[in-house]
Formats: C-alpha cells, sequence, structure tokens
C-alpha cells in the first residue's frame, strides 16, 4: 500500500483523483485550504485510508510517516476564482510548490505537479505539442495563473536538475465532469446551470473560439498513468482530449440535451481569452499508453445528471 499526498484533494480533479485512489488500495492524504475546494466533494471518501488535513501549502506541510507520492493539484483553475486574488494564486503556485517540492525531497517521494494548457497563452502553433513555448502575456488578467503555472513547473525541473527529484509535470486542457464547482464560472457548468434553469446561454465573443473537453475520468486515468511511468519521463506532457469544439457547438449541444426554452445570448468577450485550445496528445499515447475513451455527448449526459442535484 503506497501513502499518497493529495494537494487541492476537495477540489473537482482533486476529488475525482482521491476516489480512483482509494479504490486503487493506497492511503490517502487529502490536503486543501478550502478556498476553491469543497467538503461535499469528499461526504463519499470515508475509512481508515483516507485522511484530510486542512492546510494552506504556502506554509510548509509537516507529515511525520513516509510518503511514497505527491500529486499536487493546489490552486484556483477558474479565472473567476484565480482572478479573485491573483496575488495569493501566484503564491500558491510558486511558494506553494517550493514547499511541496521540498516535502518530496525530505521524504524522498515521488511527486507530479498539475499544470495547464494556459502556458501556452495564445497559441500561435495549432495543436499545442509539449515543445512550443507559448504565447502568454505576462501582465494581463489571467498571467497570476498562466505565469505562476509556468514557473511551478520550472522549479520542478530545476529540483530535479538540482536535488534529483523525481518529478512529474502534466498540462492539463479543459476538464469537466462531477464535482465541478457550479459556481465557478467554467463553460460546460455555466452553459448545463443556465439551460437548467431556463435562462439564456451567455457566448461570449460570437462563439468562433474553440475548446477541447476531456471528461474528468480520463484526465484522472492520465495523471495516474504519468505518477507510474519511468522516472526518467518527466515530462511535460499534455492530458486532454483532442476533440476541438467551438464554444457555440457547445452550448446548441447542451440545447439539444435539455429540455429547455433557453437561447443563446452573445456578450463581449473577456480580455485575454484564448481563440482556440487544443492539445497534440502523441507523447501521451506513446509514453503512458493514454488517450480520452469519453466522447463529448456521453460526458455531458453524465455531468447533466450531477447538476440536476442543484436545480
Amino acid at each position: 500500500m503506497k501513502t499518497v499526498i493529495v494537494t487541492g484533494g476537495a477540489g473537482f480533479v482533486g476529488s475525482n483523483l482521491c476516489k480512483t485512489l482509494l479504490s486503487e488500495g493506497n492511503k490517502v492524504i487529502c490536503v486543501d485550504n478550502f478556498f476553491t475546494g469543497r467538503m461535499e466533494n469528499l461526504t463519499s471518501l470515508k475509512g481508515e485510508n483516507f485522511t484530510i488535513i486542512h492546510h494552506d501549502i504556502q506554509k510548509p506541510l509537516k507529515i511525520n510517516e513516509p510518503i511514497d507520492e505527491i500529486y499536487n493539484l493546489a490552486s484556483p483553475a477558474s479565472p473567476p476564482h484565480y482572478q479573485k486574488d491573483p496575488v495569493d494564486t501566484l503564491k500558491t503556485n510558486v511558494i506553494g510548490m517550493i514547499n511541496m517540492l521540498d516535502l518530496a525531497k525530505v521524504k524522498d517521494a515521488k511527486i507530479l505537479q498539475t499544470s495547464t494548457s494556459e502556458v501556452y497563452g495564445e497559441p500561435l502553433e495549432h495543436p499545442q505539442k509539449e515543445t512550443y513555448r507559448g504565447n502568454v502575456n505576462p501582465d494581463g488578467i489571467r498571467a497570476c495563473y498562466d505565469e505562476g503555472k509556468r514557473c511551478s513547473e520550472t522549479l520542478c525541473f530545476d529540483y530535479n536538475r538540482q536535488y534529483n527529484v523525481k518529478v512529474k509535470v502534466t498540462r492539463l486542457f479543459n476538464t469537466y465532469g462531477p464535482n465541478m464547482d457550479p459556481l465557478d464560472g467554467r463553460v460546460v457548468s455555466n452553459f448545463i446551470l443556465q439551460a437548467l434553469k431556463g435562462e439564456n446561454l451567455a457566448v461570449y465573443g460570437d462563439g468562433s473560439q474553440t475548446r477541447s473537453f476531456c471528461f474528468v475520468d480520463d484526465t484522472v486515468k492520465g495523471l495516474i498513468k504519468m505518477m507510474k511511468s519511468p522516472d526518467d519521463f518527466t515530462g511535460p506532457v499534455n492530458i486532454g482530449n483532442p476533440g476541438e469544439f467551438t464554444i457555440l457547438e457547445l452550448a446548441e449541444k447542451i440545447l439539444n440535451k435539455i429540455n429547455t426554452q433557453s437561447e443563446i445570448e452573445y456578450h463581449s468577450l473577456p480580455s485575454d481569452d484564448p481563440t482556440r485550445r487544443r492539445p497534440d496528445i502523441s507523447l501521451a499515447k506513446k509514453e503512458l499508453n493514454w488517450e480520452p475513451e469519453i466522447l463529448l455527448s456521453e460526458g455531458l449526459d453524465k455531468t447533466i445528471e450531477y447538476y440536476k442535484n442543484y436545480i
């Protein structure tokens, strides 16, 4: 049995990861400051092999027992949340990353960092490969997250080179599914809730911007496969679904699935919102034998059922 820390474990992806790790027979320590994480995401996770620690990783984490693996998912991940306190977002991704790398160093544990497709910014390469260095605005309203994640990657690779810490870096693309906070401002949750409430779906710009949506179960499988990969494969590696849809197509798919009077309503595009986003997952296929299995239509059905409890 491995002892595994999941920071941000009460969040959307983190709670789904905790659930899967427990089902595989691991001892899981969930660490969260509950800034965006929700205790209700953890209500089904019980037993002697599951522990919750209320802690902000901006402060060093003291753990007495041996630790085998650390998954670092601690950070607000949606624009309304990470822009609410941008300095805190940066501190979590930089100081928090240093603290978790120091813990991995002391415990001789393997550590996986969940970075993001936002490191590619407004991409001039499409689809995005891991070798693409990005086109990020370093002083825009999204920079606290984008640059924070870029710095977290730098820290991982420097700790690996300088201290031989076993690191893994993944870049997550848009993920959706159960346990996603209905109020976090992500496009999938926004559209589904608006449709269920009979409200118009708010599309920003003309809806032609594209995203690639990966169901959370597939994302979690990718993270676990990355952690299990050979130590010399550090990444970065894209974890996402290469299926590309316009925001307008997503809105229309959701309207077709929900019996609603909702219509599409257009609003001005937010600052620094990327126009195209799609992962090249050739590296994940080759090194991890991973690719997503759940199609958007099936994933939306599961997510809609989850959100019906909130109406």
